[in-house]
């Protein structure tokens, strides 16, 4: 996969930043370390410029987290009582309760979580979903991702335009972090379930 992005970032450059990285962002297991390591690294070789490469990178994860905004528009609170209330719910114990507490606090707190998120690998993609099912408003979703996106994009690009050739190595513990980002995440939803489980069985 790596060699494939590298080609096209080479053949495309502008465009295939823009579109890959969108992509990126509707389907996280791309690696966004490498596009935009690699792409900090094209920057001294080729035409490419650091602003540039950077103003297309955040557009494409504007347009990548637009869709999944939408997408979460679209599943409605109502929806996700009603899938939670199925098999699934049934397993994890899910109540009416938790759905309401969780979109309540999103509604207040939701603009800061969307900023903060863009720069957490797997979390800065699928966080525009909860945000469109909360109805986070437009201007604030499109202001904290733009400016969340575009800090994360500075970073890497740097990063990258800095190591030169050797921008694998930045890659590398980039998606190290990545790594470590989710088996926390995977962690804390298992000890979430464990809590549920348990106190659901204390209840009884």
């Amino acid at each position: 996969m790596i060699d494939t992005l590298i080609t096209l970032l080479n053949q495309y450059g502008y465009i295939g930043i823009t579109v890959l990285i969108a992509v990126e962002n509707i389907f996280p297991p791309i690696p966004s370390e490498v596009i935009l390591t690699f792409s900090g690294f094209m920057t001294t070789y080729s035409r490419l410029t650091p602003a540039g490469v950077i103003a297309c990178a955040t557009a494409g994860s504007t347009i990548g987290a637009v869709v999944l905004y939408e997408l979460g528009y679209l599943l409605t609170q109502e929806r996700m009582e009603k899938f939670l209330y199925g098999k699934l719910g049934k397993i994890l114990h899910f109540h009416q309760d938790d759905v309401e507490y969780t979109m309540t606090w999103f509604r207040k707190k939701g603009k800061y979580t969307v900023f903060f998120c863009r720069c957490v690998p797997i979390v800065r993609s699928l966080i525009s979903i909860p945000a469109g099912m909360s109805k986070m408003p437009w201007g604030a979703f499109l202001a904290m991702t733009v400016t969340g996106s575009a800090i994360w994009n500075i970073l890497l690009v740097s990063l990258g335009r800095f190591a030169g050739q050797s921008w694998t190595i930045v890659s590398k513990y980039i998606a190290a972090y990545g790594s470590v980002i989710k088996w926390i995440l995977i962690a804390a939803a298992a000890f979430y379930i464990l809590y549920i489980c348990t106190k659901k069985i204390r209840a009884k």
